[in-house]
């Protein structure tokens, strides 16, 4: 009996769930981390711009290359192991090598990215990190390693995974234009488990620049959102008593509402993403399972207090933007009746005028007819009468008994024939 076949998407897709594989990292080692992003369109972005970037990274160390079409890489770049990752909009690279330089967050850790490698890039950084990974000391030591190395009034701090490892990180860019991960691990924590916290930083900082564009995106939008509102409020308040005509305020609205439409289609993508990059931060930040170190606030509480307002703001003018395109809409849709309206009592009041003037003409008409019955009486009772004067001697009767015999024989014989035409053309 021949085999069941199988559906030809079912072994990629079952290998997809294991295609991007958390590191395995020793301690104490140094990581640095980059996220490139195209300034705009990044989504449709040509992909095969990104694989040539790194292609070009693999060749000065003459390493393997990925397959093409692959969205993630792993292997070694002179003494650094390297993994990339292509992303819906950016693309990571992520190196890390075993052992620490005597200066903690040492710029010179990110020359294993050319500066003429970094110059070609198809895009624009949208954030960098210099992670540190050492063993874990004991709480005052690493108190005092945090206070000199962070920003002490925004740096959060917290043991995670069970006390496997306690993570710190101001999210301040540092002099060297770098973000800064400290992660101080307990003993008994395995390299995957440590490869795992790293990954999970990393992914925090990335998404969370990639959320912010849609806080900068609300305000590029806010100003303009603000002029539009006020305009249509104006022209609301005309539809429901001012003088200005609603044929002449119809077209107006309906720029309105195509410019707000407009907003809301081409905002669309980036809010959307927004919402659900968030998703990711709070899911990456909630799996640490954090605990308290020392007073200090977690990661989760610096969201709470400077993140989370900013995707707040999103979510209200995401919102806001929509029922201005609704109402916009229904304004319109409002005023179109309204135009049809008064489109209906004009045109009842032009077919009451042309009724009357119908009525006019009639009456003009049958008077009209009536004078033209006199005069045809007129001119027939004439030649009637000379065709009958010669009998006068005969009959012994003067001209005027005779025109009078023959006036309203004729007269009633001149306005039948009227009738008869008019009946014939109506």
């Amino acid at each position: 009996m021949p085999p069941i076949k199988d559906h030809p998407l079912r072994y990629g897709l079952a290998n997809e769930l294991h295609a991007r594989p958390f590191p395995a990292l020793s301690v104490p080692s140094t990581a640095v981390f980059l996220a490139i992003k195209q300034e705009h369109r990044a989504a449709g972005r040509d992909r095969a711009a990104d694989m040539a970037h790194l292609v070009a990274l693999l060749d000065r160390h003459g390493a393997a290359h990925p397959r093409l079409g692959d969205t993630h890489y792993s292997g070694t770049i002179g003494r650094h192991t390297l993994k990339w990752e292509s992303h819906t909009e950016f693309v990571t690279y992520t190196a890390f090598s075993e052992g620490q330089g005597k200066r903690p967050f040492d710029p010179a850790d990110f020359e294993v990215f050319p500066a003429d490698w970094l110059a070609e890039a198809p895009g624009l950084r949208i954030t960098s990190a210099l992670i540190r990974i050492q063993p874990l000391k004991d709480d005052e030591a690493l108190s005092a390693d945090i206070a000199e190395w962070f920003v002490p009034d925004s740096v959060a701090v917290a043991r995670v995974l069970d006390n496997a490892a306690v993570i710190a990180g101001d999210f301040r860019i540092d002099p060297a234009g770098h973000q800064r991960l400290l992660i101080s691990v307990s003993p008994e924590t395995g390299p995957r488990r440590v490869g795992r916290i790293m990954q999970r930083l990393c992914e925090i900082e990335t998404y969370k620049s990639m959320s912010m564009l849609g806080f900068s995106r609300v305000g590029e939008l806010s100003p303009r959102m603000g002029e539009l509102e006020n305009r249509m409020r104006a022209m609301i308040g005309d539809m429901t008593g001012g003088e200005k005509k609603a044929e002449e305020t119809l077209p107006d609205l309906l720029d309105i509402s195509a410019e707000l439409e407009a907003m809301v289609t081409q905002s669309s993508f980036r809010f959307g993403a927004t919402e659900a990059y968030e998703t990711i931060v709070n899911q990456r930040i909630s799996v640490l399972r954090e605990e308290r170190f020392k007073g200090r606030q977690t990661f989760a509480e610096f969201m709470m207090r400077r993140y989370d307002p900013a995707m707040r703001t999103v979510r209200s003018a995401q919102g806001r933007l929509r029922a201005m395109a609704d109402r916009a809409r229904r304004a319109g849709e409002l005023l179109r009746t309204r135009v049809d309206v008064e489109r209906s009592a004009q045109n009842q009041a032009l077919l009451e005028s042309m009724d009357r003037r119908a009525d006019l003409q009639l009456r003009l008409q049958k008077t009209v007819e009536g004078l033209s019955v006199v005069a045809i009486s007129y001119y027939a009772v004439s030649l009637a009468g000379y065709l009958l004067y010669p009998l006068t001697g005969v009959l012994g009767v003067s001209k005027g008994l005779i025109t009078a015999a023959v006036t309203l024989p004729v007269v009633a014989a001149v306005w039948l024939l009227v009738r008869r035409i008019r009946n014939k053309f109506h």
